[in-house]
């Protein structure tokens, strides 16, 4: 018989399977927990945080005028003299837009039987208009949905009521907005102070560089887009009135708000203006405003942002696209006018973040770094 010899076998090695404790598990999954929990309180607080947010931005921009004034007078006159100045300026817009819509209103409520009129005699004058009205007796239509607009006033009412209440919370959030703007003003530079002082002077030198320029960024970029928006408005008022187009103020300020919005605005500011001039002096006053704002937009957008960009952001084209973007997805048209300054805010911090680590890892490196003594000589 012949001896069977097994082969040897392979050592059985035991590979190390990480093993978690049951704290572990647990600390984890209330971790989960915590942060379902704050982002569903962030969604449920998401409009007074929006509020907030806004509140810094008016005070960072708002921060360079009372800064101005405070070396003069005290700083609540100062805050106080900013905060007329900043609601006058929607009063004077009212006073400019409303009475010409009350104006316009009340000649299209009395001149309706004149326009039906018109209407009706065009229609008969035209054959193509007398087959329509033939074929789908349109006149007869039009009066039945007129005889049903007495029964839909309640419906109207309710769109009135509606129209009235989110007007009353647009105030009340303005109004808070304004409050929380003041108190920013006159005791955010205290409270970012009392904040710096928990961190090593270092990082707190460089975080309040950081701010600095932050702010420095910010208002630079409100005032220069202000200044932008005024003259384009200034412009648009001259070339209206030589035109003769009535409302030109009331349109001026049409073109200051759209030319405050970034990349669109001016244009879509120079096409509501243009609809207009097609019921005043079509097509010369229509003709004259097209070249006039395709020039103008050639050279605010060569010439005066550019300016502006440079001076204040420094941000790159595609940064700023994105920026739109992102900010009018978010919050609209707000969104758009602050994403610019919240932009470069972001690039500054990431920047000094940069440079900060930078010179940490030098320091650490020449640390570690030490030239060796020489040898002793033997004697």
């Amino acid at each position: 018989m012949g001896v069977h010899i097994d082969p040897p076998k392979e050592p059985l090695v035991v590979r190390n399977v990480p093993t978690y404790s049951l704290q572990t598990i647990v600390r984890t999954m209330l971790a989960a927990v915590c942060l379902a929990f704050a982002l569903y309180l962030v969604y449920l607080l998401r409009k007074p945080i929006s509020w907030v947010l806004i509140a810094i931005f008016l005070a960072v921009a708002l921060a360079g005028p009372v800064n101005r004034l405070n070396a003069v007078m005290r700083r609540g006159f100062a805050i106080a003299l900013v905060f007329l100045g900043l609601l006058a300026v929607p009063i004077g817009i009212a006073a400019l837009v409303v009475p010409p819509l009350v104006t316009q209103g009340n000649n299209l409520i009395q001149n309706l039987p004149r326009y039906a009129r018109d209407a009706q005699d065009f229609t008969q004058k035209n054959a193509t208009l007398r087959k329509l009205e033939s074929d789908y007796n349109i006149t007869q239509k039009l009066q039945q949905q007129a005889e049903k607009l007495p029964a839909r006033i309640g419906d109207a009412a309710t769109v009135l009521g509606n129209i009235g209440l989110g007007l009353v919370n647009s105030l009340f959030a303005l109004f808070t907005i304004l409050v929380l703007t003041a108190f920013l003003l006159g005791s955010g530079r205290v409270w970012v102070s009392r904040m710096l002082e928990l961190r090593p002077p270092e990082e707190a030198a460089r975080i309040r560089k950081a701010l600095d320029h932050m702010a420095r960024t910010v208002g630079g970029y409100v005032g220069g887009v202000l200044a932008q928006a005024t003259l384009a408005a200034v412009t648009a008022w001259i070339v209206l009135t030589i035109l003769g187009v009535p409302f030109a103020a009331a349109l001026a300020i049409i073109i200051f708000f759209a030319d405050l919005i970034p990349l669109v605005g001016a244009t879509l500011g120079a096409i509501v203006v243009g609809i207009v001039t097609l019921f005043s002096d079509f097509p010369t006053a229509t003709i004259v405003w097209a070249i006039f704002s395709i020039v103008y937009q050639q050279l605010e957008n060569t010439l005066i942002q550019p300016q502006i960009q440079r001076r204040a952001v420094n941000v790159h084209p595609f940064i700023v696209l994105v920026a739109v973007l992102f900010g009018s997805t978010l919050l609209g048209v707000l969104g758009a006018l602050v994403a610019i300054p919240v932009a470069a805010s972001v690039q500054i911090a990431i920047r000094e973040w940069w440079d900060y680590r930078h010179e940490q890892s030098i320091q650490q490196l020449a640390g570690t770094t030490q030239i060796a003594p020489p040898p002793e000589r033997e004697t």
